[in-house]
């Protein structure tokens, strides 16, 4: 044992010296929801707060349990929030789970807020599972939530948590008390646009299924996607990725004498995909996905169009120029057929149309441009949408613009702005960058509450909506280590939820992501109410795109006088 090490090992006795009772062996502290806990800390401040909501929102409470001794059976149930005769009960109890991430798969130029634990571990999942077993000297955070009826009686509810186990060859059995105030405040309905890319593929979903592979298109594939959809729906997804390149929903049917392809769309997994988002998941609108890619493959490479071609007995997918037959060929088909369809269907006003993901500036602009103005052409009330970098004229050019947080900084004053103030829709998205700088994203790496002001900076500049590319892109078998990440940037970009058999897990950062939606829709109901409050709360919290007040306290205080402003 080194020096240091028996340094702490000697403090930790002394520490525990004479402990004779479970009850003195055993900690239970509450503290902010906000806060990320380690396995290593040994300091928490006991955080007794009640949590303010309004009527429609999610009250969570997060307390840290820790034994001198080992701990098994460890167990977690929350009574109901009572006001009187008024009962809420709990929507979720959750141990808190912990990812092991190696430090060459955290950000390689560090934010200057970047959270970095001793031991590698950081916490995010929340595993809804009845019981854990602790080891001796380790945090074990717990996590619930009471979902706020809409119709709730407004006032002070309180609820007492029994969290139960076995230690040092005794059960034992501690009460805590929450509380949480419910304002006379409904939370709106959703006006903020938010999409995590879905990715319904077998493969995927196969962390779902035990590691096995459901056949697309089984009954099974369906009973999954629909879990993933319900899961979505309760944390704010609105706008869904339908992909148009999935089979069933085309088929070459053959060739004309000039040796031009005749395709047969059907649309039938694209229609039934669509429909399962309706009914479960609370589609709003729908985006499709990318009919155009690099030609060449390069990231810095110029647009052509995705176009189905036969090799063999296969059909696969292939980048061509607009101005060869084949790219022309097929869009004539397919935008006429994919529009009428939707519109057929009465779905014109929900649809979106990506055209290629994130274009590069310069002279790369002109290839997307060309095939932009084609489609559009084709089709004239078609809308297209697309995650930009610095393209300056393609963001003129589309409908909708998404640049990513630092892009639309560095040119709101100049391009976005003026975009919005005459009424133009602008989304942003985070991805795997920005990084390094100051910037809120959701990786593990960063605080919690960076995660929850991605939809403040919504407010505060008036842009609609977010986009992530990584919903459940779930790398490999395990989500430790190297598996959190894809293409070796920051860890935890790749996703925010996690599988486990025929369900999902939420985590902190799907919770924080919820709960900065709800911040949104009651920033806008004050602007309606009190529009120098609403600044007010906004632009002390947000003071730039890079630049935010991340106190706990002081966030919690604005939340609250937020919601007191709106009850008056």
């Amino acid at each position: 044992m080194s020096i240091k090490n028996s340094a702490i090992f000697i403090l930790l006795l002394s520490l525990f010296a004479g402990c004779n009772s479970i009850d003195e062996a055993i900690t239970v502290v509450q503290v902010d929801p906000l806060k990320k806990v380690f396995k290593e800390q040994l300091f928490f401040e006991d955080n007794k707060d009640t949590a303010a909501v309004a009527k429609g929102e999610t009250a969570s409470f997060q307390f840290v349990f820790r034994s001198i001794y080992p701990v098994k059976n460890l167990k977690i149930e929350a009574g109901e929030l009572m006001n009187g005769n008024h009962r809420i009960p709990s929507s979720l109890e959750a141990f808190v789970g912990h990812v092991y991430i190696p430090g060459n798969f955290l950000s390689h130029t560090p934010s200057q807020n970047r959270l970095a634990p001793v031991s590698g571990y950081f916490p995010d999942p929340l595993w809804e599972i009845e019981s854990t077993d602790v080891a001796s000297m380790s945090n074990q955070p717990l996590w619930v939530n009471y979902a706020i009826p809409r119709d709730a009686a407004e006032g002070t509810y309180t609820a007492l948590l029994h969290i139960t186990g076995e230690t040092n060859g005794r059960k034992f059995n501690i009460s805590k008390q929450v509380v949480a105030q419910v304002y006379n405040v409904v939370l709106p309905e959703q006006t903020l646009w938010v999409d995590n890319w879905i990715n319904p593929y077998p493969g995927e979903l196969r962390r779902m299924n035990g590691g096995e592979i459901c056949p697309i298109y089984s009954e099974r594939f369906w009973e999954l996607n629909k879990i993933v959809a319900n899961k979505v729906r309760d944390y704010g997804q609105n706008v869904y990725r339908i992909l148009w390149e999935m089979p069933g929903n085309y088929s070459i049917a053959g060739k004309t004498e000039s040796g031009q392809y005749i395709y047969d769309f059907s649309f039938e997994s694209f229609d039934r995909m669509v429909e399962l988002y309706i009914r479960e998941g609370g589609l709003k609108r729908f985006t499709v996905s990318h009919i155009g890619g690099r030609i060449n493959g390069g990231w810095y490479d110029h647009i052509g169009v995705t176009v189905p071609i036969l090799s063999g007995d296969k059909t696969i997918i292939k980048n061509m120029p607009l101005e060869s037959e084949e790219a022309r060929n097929f869009l004539d088909q397919f935008i006429p057929a994919l529009t009428g369809h939707v519109k057929e269907k009465g779905w014109e006003d929900f649809y979106l149309q990506y055209l290629a993901d994130e274009p590069a500036d310069g002279e790369y602009e002109p290839s997307y441009l060309r095939i932009a103005e084609y489609i559009k052409k084709l089709s004239p009330g078609l809308k297209i949408i697309d995650a930009l970098h610095r393209t300056p004229n393609i963001a003129r050019a589309i409908d909708i613009p998404v640049p990513m947080t630092d892009r639309l900084h560095l040119q709101y004053e100049e391009l976005y702005k003026p975009m919005i103030e005459s009424g133009k829709e602008v989304w942003h998205y985070t991805c795997m960058e920005p990084y390094g700088e100051k910037y809120a994203n959701r990786f593990l790496e960063q605080p919690l509450i960076q995660t929850r002001l991605l939809h403040w900076i919504n407010y505060r500049y008036n842009v609609k909506g977010y986009l992530h590319w990584g919903l459940n892109s779930w790398r490999n078998d395990t989500i430790q280590g190297e598996n959190m990440d894809w293409g070796n940037k920051p860890a935890g970009d790749c996703w925010i939820i996690y599988p486990s058999y025929g369900k999902l897990h939420s985590s902190m950062r799907l919770e924080a992501m919820r709960d900065g939606i709800n911040d949104y829709e009651l920033l806008k109901l004050l602007e309606s109410k009190n529009p120098a409050g609403a600044k007010e709360l906004a632009e002390k919290t947000v003071k730039d795109f890079d630049s935010y007040d991340q106190d706990i306290v002081h966030f919690r205080q604005r939340r609250a006088k937020m919601l007191k402003w709106l009850s008056e």
